[in-house]
């Protein structure tokens, strides 16, 4: 099993989640973070004023896929984010050892759908 983890725009989520369940991969984890990359933040005007803003918006999704699910979870998450500008977002990926269901103690993929 692997987990899938995207640093994405605000904006992308729902297309992010649309995409994944046409691939098959249901269940998803995210929370809105503020961060930075090579963006290194931008500047704004308030009444006048500039002002930087070093941490934008941006989504944390979690997704655990079993290893055969990864490379079309991955292609799922890039074409559903992919603008070609700076601020896209990664992909990290890692092994997940083990899963199990609380409800009926099921374990390892089983566990997963």
């Amino acid at each position: 099993m692997k987990r899938i983890e995207a640093y994405i725009r605000v904006n992308k989520l729902e297309d992010v989640k649309q995409a994944l369940e046409n691939a098959g991969i249901s269940g998803l984890s995210c929370g809105q973070i503020r961060g930075y990359g090579r963006q290194m933040g931008r500047t704004d005007k308030y009444r006048g004023s500039t002002y930087a803003v070093n941490l934008l918006p941006k989504m944390h999704v979690e997704v655990i896929v079993k290893d055969e699910d990864l490379e079309e979870g991955i292609e799922a998450i890039v074409k559903a984010c992919q603008t070609g500008e700076i601020g896209d977002g990664k992909i990290f990926v890692s092994d997940i050892v083990e899963a199990v269901r609380i409800r009926t103690g099921e374990r390892g993929e089983a566990a997963l759908s």
